[in-house]
């Protein structure tokens, strides 16, 4: 009878046990997963589009149009441009984007902030490179001579990155955030 109450009282023990240890792996797991803005702070995407989108992020529809190396960029008179601080042994990529504000977004002065970063499939990210007024398409989403946004027409823009060439087939497209619903978005060509 000694022995039936021992073995009883153990088991519950161990029951309870088990209870307590579940509960506590329940609770952190679920505030560290369920905590959408420490997610996005780490950098995570939390979205993905596929086949250059669209997706609507703050306002703005996103598509990427291309997503292309180059050795060099020149313009228009094929004088290279400058400001884009490559050294040796770096590739430039140049995504071409389309934005379209969409009503609710403020337009200063024709033009609203924006950036893409660059991701590769091994968690590097490349933010844009200096804007440059000499390329063919803007390189930023500010009003000026070629460009001016308006609400619900689509204007090309370009993002250009300075990535190591071992980089390159790694590639897998731009990334797009707000901190707005702590959104990131992963748009792959």
């Amino acid at each position: 009878m000694r022995g039936l109450n021992r073995a009883a009282r153990l088991a519950a023990q161990i029951s309870l046990l088990l209870a307590l240890i579940a509960t506590s792996a329940y609770l952190l797991t679920s505030v560290y997963l369920g905590d959408e803005e420490q997610v996005w702070n780490q950098g995570n995407v939390n979205e993905r589009v596929d086949n250059g989108g669209p997706v609507t992020i703050g306002d703005v529809e996103w598509k990427l149009d291309s997503l292309q190396p180059y050795t060099r960029i020149v313009d228009d008179e094929q004088e290279e441009i400058g400001g884009m601080n490559a050294p040796a042994g770096s590739i430039l990529m140049i995504a071409k984007l389309t934005a379209t504000p969409r009503p609710g977004l403020y337009l200063k002065d024709g033009g609203f902030s924006c950036s893409a970063n660059l991701r590769d499939d091994r968690g590097n990210v490349w933010a844009p490179a200096t804007s440059t007024s000499d390329w063919e398409l803007p390189t930023s989403c500010f009003s000026d001579e070629k460009v001016k946004f308006e609400i619900d027409k689509p204007a090309q823009v370009a993002q250009i990155y300075v990535v190591p060439v071992s980089a390159v087939p790694h590639v897998i497209g731009v990334s797009i955030e707000t901190r707005e619903g702590f959104r990131r978005v992963l748009i792959t060509p």
